[in-house]
């Protein structure tokens, strides 16, 4: 992997955990991802096998370290991963999609939705949700699959920018 790209991927996480750690636990200790925008940037950047897996893993351990859900560092870790792959996939999928700012907000949308209802899963399998599943998804997922489309629609457009002035 090229330096430059490796830099890029860092400074993306570097964010994504800043975002992470100000944004407070609002709903029983859980919180909107902010380290997804940022994954979801790094997929669309560069959008391979190995991007996904560099991302999945690190931003799966950022994640897990600065979670404020309880036993939440488990289902962290393993979701990331997940939705890594998930989203490499669904980039793959829609490849030709002509409308790419179209794509990139349906592919934060879904992907949050995808990493919100896998984490879910994962914490009732590793611990006990504190409240149901669904009421969780309401209270918790569709929240930040808001904030999380809104905050690509601002920040992949200026990120778009830069990588092709850099090129």
């Amino acid at each position: 992997m090229k330096t430059r790209k490796l830099v890029l991927l860092a400074f993306l996480l570097g964010i994504g955990v800043v975002l992470h750690l100000i944004i407070p636990g609002f709903f029983f200790g859980m919180k909107p991802d902010m380290m997804l925008v940022m994954m979801f940037l790094g997929l669309l950047l560069y959008p391979d096998k190995k991007t996904a897996f560099l991302l999945g893993i690190g931003t799966g351990i950022l994640s897990a370290l600065t979670t404020t859900f309880p036993a939440g560092q488990l289902p962290n870790f393993i979701e990331k991963v997940i939705t890594a792959y998930f989203i490499l996939a669904f980039l793959t999928l829609f490849k030709k999609s002509s409308n790419i700012y179209f794509k990139v907000l349906l592919i934060t949308a879904i992907g949050t939705i995808v990493s919100g209802s896998i984490f879910l899963t994962l914490a009732m399998v590793f611990a006990e949700l504190p409240i149901s599943f669904l009421l969780l998804l309401i209270a918790v997922v569709l929240p930040a699959v808001l904030l999380n489309t809104l905050v690509m629609a601002i920040v992949h457009p200026i990120v778009d920018k830069i990588n092709k002035r850099l090129k």
